[in-house]
């Protein structure tokens, strides 16, 4: 089992950053990916960004430019930098986290809130 705890959330105006962290604890996996989505009222979840254990990082083209992901390995802890940030931003930021060994295992957080309002 992997655990996931987010933070980070919270009401910020147009144009304003936020920073998300999602720490992971539990039966890690050596290869994994750690990704964060969004769901907005009446929409359906979608992908902002990933990270592989082997680096790779890919954005959804909505973000892309303003929002960056990073880890820290050592701590099991990914991080969503949010810059610039619009209206439509606004939703439950969930963080992912797939291990895969012979199959892939998925688990997620409990999610964090967004408010991207004047």
């Amino acid at each position: 089992q992997v655990q996931l705890v987010e933070s980070g959330g919270g009401l910020v105006q147009p144009g304003g950053s936020l920073r998300l962290s999602c720490a992971a604890s539990g039966s890690m996996f050596s290869d994994n990916t750690m990704a964060w989505y969004r769901q907005a009222p009446g929409k359906q979840r979608e992908l902002v960004a990933f990270v592989t254990s082997g680096g790779t990082t890919n954005y959804a083209a909505s973000v892309k430019g303003r929002f960056t992901i990073s880890k820290d390995n050592a701590k099991n802890t990914v991080f969503l930098q949010m810059n610039s940030l619009k209206p439509e931003d606004t939703g439950v930021y969930l963080c992912n986290y797939e291990g895969r060994r012979l199959r892939v295992y998925s688990y997620w957080g409990q999610g964090t809130q967004v408010i991207v309002s004047s």
